[in-house]
C-alpha cells in the first residue's frame, strides 16, 4: 500500500483551506457590495443605545435591509466596526450594499428632529416636551435630573438640574438615553456660561446665585427691556435684608399648582416661598436664557424696590412703599 507523505498531506490540507478562504472571502467580499434587492424603499431604523452589533445586525435583516446577517457580522467584526456602532434613528433601504449600510452606522449618521426649548421651561416642563416628541420617558428623564450622583458628575451643588438645562434649539436623534441629551444641554449652558465666568467673579455671587436669581427674573417678565429693572429690584432688596417676595418661587414650591395663587398659597411654609424666607430660594426654579442671566450680571442702577404688573406684560416700578401701594391701587385694585 502506497503511504503518502505526511508533508504532502499537510500541503494538501494547506491548500484546501486556502481555497476555503479564498471562496468565503470572495462570498463575503460579493456580499458586502451587492445589495439586498436592486430597488428597495427607503425605511426607518432605530438602533437604540447600547445595543450590541449581533442585535442591530437581527433588526436590519428583520426589515428587509440585509439578509445573511451572519456573513454582515462576521465581515463587520473582521474589520473591528463591532463597537463602533452609533445609536440614533436611521433612513435605510435594501437597494443599499451592506458595505454602505455599515459605513452609515459606523459614522452615525442619524436622523435628526429639532426640538426647541423655551426659556423659563422647568425641568418638568422639559420633560414633558421631550415625551411628546417620543425622545424619553419623562419619569426616568425627570428621576435622572435629581439623581445625586448625576447632579456630582455635572458639578451642580443644587437640589436638581433645574436651571443648567440650556433653553436652545437642539437636533436630537431618536434612541438617545437621557443622560446623552442632558450632555448636550449642560454642555450648551457652559458655552454660554464660559465669556461670563469673569464678570460672575468679579461680583459676590455664586454661578449657582445667579443663575437661581436669572430663573426668577425670567418667569416675572416676558419683557427684554424689562429684565435688568427686575433684577436691580431683587438685588437691591437682598442688600437691605429684604425678602424677595416672588411669586414665581412660591408657584414653584407648590407640588400641584392649580393656576390660582391664593393668599394661603403665600403664607405656605415652603422652601421657595420667599414672602416667608430670607435670601434666595434653594435653586433655580426655571431654565433662564442668556437675557435674563446678563440681566442679573449687569442690572440697571435703580433704587427701585418694588414692582406691581400693569396688566398688559410689563409692570410699574416704585422705589418706596407708598408708591407702590398707589401702583397697586391702581393696576390691580382696579382691575
Amino acid at each position: 500500500m502506497y503511504d503518502i507523505p505526511k508533508k504532502r498531506i499537510v500541503l494538501i490540507f494547506a491548500g484546501i483551506l486556502f481555497l476555503l478562504l479564498i471562496a468565503v472571502g470572495t462570498g463575503v467580499g460579493l456580499y458586502v457590495v451587492k445589495p439586498a434587492t436592486e430597488n428597495g424603499e427607503y425605511q426607518v431604523v432605530i438602533i437604540r443605545e447600547g445595543m450590541s452589533l449581533k442585535d442591530a445586525a437581527g433588526r436590519l435583516e428583520d426589515k428587509g435591509v440585509i439578509t445573511r446577517k451572519t456573513l454582515f457580522l462576521l465581515w463587520a467584526r473582521v474589520l473591528g466596526y463591532g463597537r463602533r456602532i452609533k445609536a440614533g434613528e436611521y433612513r435605510l433601504s435594501a437597494g443599499m450594499a451592506p458595505i454602505r449600510i455599515m459605513d452609515i452606522l459606523r459614522r452615525g449618521l442619524v436622523i435628526t428632529h429639532p426640538v426647541t426649548i423655551p426659556e423659563g421651561f422647568s425641568i418638568k416642563q422639559i420633560a414633558e416636551l421631550l415625551a411628546e416628541n417620543k425622545m424619553i420617558n419623562a419619569g426616568n428623564f425627570l428621576a435622572m435630573t435629581r439623581d445625586p450622583a448625576v447632579l456630582k458628575k455635572y458639578g451642580i451643588s443644587g437640589p436638581t438640574l433645574e436651571g443648567y438645562l440650556y433653553p436652545d434649539t437642539y437636533h436630537f436623534a431618536m434612541g438617545l438615553s437621557p443622560v446623552s441629551i442632558l450632555d448636550a444641554m449642560i454642555k450648551r449652558f457652559r458655552q454660554i456660561i464660559e465669556p461670563l465666568k469673569a464678570r460672575i467673579g468679579a461680583l459676590d455671587m455664586t454661578l449657582d446665585d445667579v443663575i437661581t436669581l436669572a430663573s426668577i427674573v425670567e418667569k416675572e417678565t416676558g419683557k427684554a427691556e424689562e429684565r435688568p429693572l427686575i433684577a436691580s429690584v431683587f438685588l437691591n432688596r437682598l442688600k437691605r435684608g429684604m425678602r424677595l417676595e416672588s411669586d414665581p418661587t412660591v408657584i414653584y414650591g407648590i407640588e400641584e399648582f392649580n393656576g390660582n395663587l391664593t393668599k394661603d398659597d403665600l403664607a405656605e411654609p415652603t422652601s421657595y416661598n420667599t414672602y416667608i424666607i430670607r435670601g434666595l430660594p434653594p435653586g433655580p426654579i426655571a431654565n433662564p436664557g442668556l437675557e435674563s442671566i446678563k440681566a442679573v450680571l449687569y442690572p440697571a442702577k435703580t433704587d427701585y424696590l418694588f414692582f406691581v404688573s400693569r396688566n398688559d406684560g410689563s409692570h410699574q416700578f416704585s422705589k418706596t412703599l407708598k408708591e407702590h401701594n398707589r401702583a397697586v391701587r391702581m393696576y390691580q385694585k382696579k382691575r
